[in-house]
């Protein structure tokens, strides 16, 4: 059974809203599956997912507004902090509020253009947040490794075409993705089993063959994620190796506790989006892509703020300062 909808109702939607050309139509919207829950848990899902999207919010903004405001932060390793959180606040936005306003509705549909931009943005923002993480493991490598040369090698040109070629390498890669996949011929089943439009359950829908899509999202998607995944991994292993060459084990932890937060996101980030977009198609599951898509749409944006506060004296430090200023003006 569909959640929220008859069965009759679901038939009449399918029908009443499509125009028939044989096995194909003319796609005007999707029906979006959404989460499986009863309606005696709608209040308490809906309710878990605002306050963890306020959350996400409120945490993201308060770490972007403690870096401008404090000249302290005004450091490479904070500027692409606070990029990480701008594209955190945009990546949950693009499918947290659609799926609260769906949680409750008895049509829960989108439409075929409003379902293209949400990919968009969605591919956009994953494959920035990717970038963003490969980043600032560059970053901590210079900070460990090459720390005399800091400052010459993160220069502030060189940090902002850190920030800006992410930026077109992951708008290339959506328009790329969304102006093969805006050709194909659907069938009349248009459900999709998600809370949003992703790339997966949408080409399962086409009535055309895929294989190309498919091959572009093996091929170009891997590029996207893998290099850059890559380049961290190679990143921390010079990093081990400048760690274990530190003599005493205080100076050991002292040098990598600064890796710590990052490897936390890290690890929290590419777990969810390697198992789902990068298993064999075969063992597809749209239950596992559900709990997966959650776990990188909004736990992971939930808990950055977190991960790169709790054990950061600098930010700790400006946060009050954010915080007293913000008490401060509020008493007025």
């Amino acid at each position: 059974m569909l959640p929220f909808m008859c069965e009759d109702e679901f038939s009449f939607f399918r029908h009443s809203r499509t125009m028939h050309q044989g096995n194909q139509t003319t796609i005007s919207g999707f029906f979006l599956l959404g989460l499986a829950v009863g309606s005696e848990q709608q209040l308490l899902i809906f309710t878990l997912f605002l306050c963890m999207y306020l959350v996400t919010m409120l945490g993201n903004s308060l770490i972007i507004l403690a870096i401008i405001s404090d000249t302290y932060l005004h450091s490479p390793m904070y500027f692409f902090l606070a990029n990480l959180s701008f594209a955190d606040i945009c990546f949950t936005t693009t499918t947290v509020p659609k799926l609260l306003a769906d949680i409750p509705s008895q049509n829960p549909t989108i439409s075929f253009a409003g379902c293209l931009t949400q990919m968009y943005f969605f591919m956009l923002l994953v494959d920035l947040d990717n970038f963003l993480l490969a980043a600032m493991a560059y970053d901590r490598y210079i900070a460990v490794c090459h720390p005399l040369h800091y400052v010459a090698l993160l220069s502030p040109k060189r940090c902002a075409l850190l920030v800006v070629i992410p930026w077109v390498i992951s708008n290339i890669v959506s328009v790329l993705h969304l102006s093969l996949l805006s050709r194909l011929p659907f069938c009349d089943q248009r459900v999709v089993p998600h809370f949003f439009c992703d790339l997966e359950p949408i080409l399962r829908l086409a009535c055309a063959d895929t294989q190309f899509n498919n091959l572009l999202i093996l091929v170009v998607g891997g590029a996207v994620i893998f290099i850059p995944f890559s380049f961290i991994l190679v990143s921390y292993a010079l990093i081990g190796t400048a760690v274990l060459a530190v003599p005493s084990v205080k100076g050991k932890w002292k040098t990598f506790s600064t890796c710590a937060s990052h490897l936390s996101a890290v690890s929290l980030f590419y777990g969810s989006i390697v198992g789902v977009y990068f298993l064999p198609a075969s063992s597809y599951s749209a239950e596992r892509d559900k709990v997966a898509a959650i776990m990188y749409t909004v736990i992971t944006p939930m808990m950055n703020p977190f991960i790169y506060s709790l054990r950061n004296k600098d930010m700790k430090r400006a946060l009050r300062r954010l915080l007293s200023k913000i008490h401060v003006f509020l008493s007025w």
